[in-house]
């Protein structure tokens, strides 16, 4: 846990030095975001969640968070579906591939190239 009185100090720092928006590393915490965003206002604040996380979207901006990043999150879970894909392959197993996305998904998401 962090120690949340240095944290919110750093912040308001950061804001009186003219931060556009604030970042709290390892607040997790319904209580530790309000106490936060509460500190900073009317400066946004940067929340992240990189993992299964007990909020939604929803949730953090109804606790005031401007920003949310996901960090590594994305690619994580990526390295995740590989490795099971993969996994299973060594197994003699292709029904690793069960959620692969479709081709057509992906060209629709990241535009086809001519």
């Amino acid at each position: 846990m962090p120690d949340l009185d240095d944290a919110i100090a750093r912040l308001k720092a950061y804001s009186d030095a003219g931060a556009d928006c604030l970042y709290a590393p390892s607040i997790k915490t319904r209580e530790q975001i309000e106490a936060v965003v509460k500190a900073v206002a009317p400066k946004p604040v940067n929340l992240l969640i990189g993992g299964v996380s007990e909020f939604t979207l929803s949730d953090v901006a109804a606790l005031g968070m401007r920003r949310v990043s996901v960090g590594g999150g994305l690619a994580r879970a990526a390295w995740g579906g590989f490795l099971r894909a993969a996994q299973g392959l060594v197994q003699g197993r292709f029904d690793g591939f069960a959620d692969a996305a479709e081709g057509n998904e992906l060209n629709g998401v990241f535009g086809e190239r001519a």
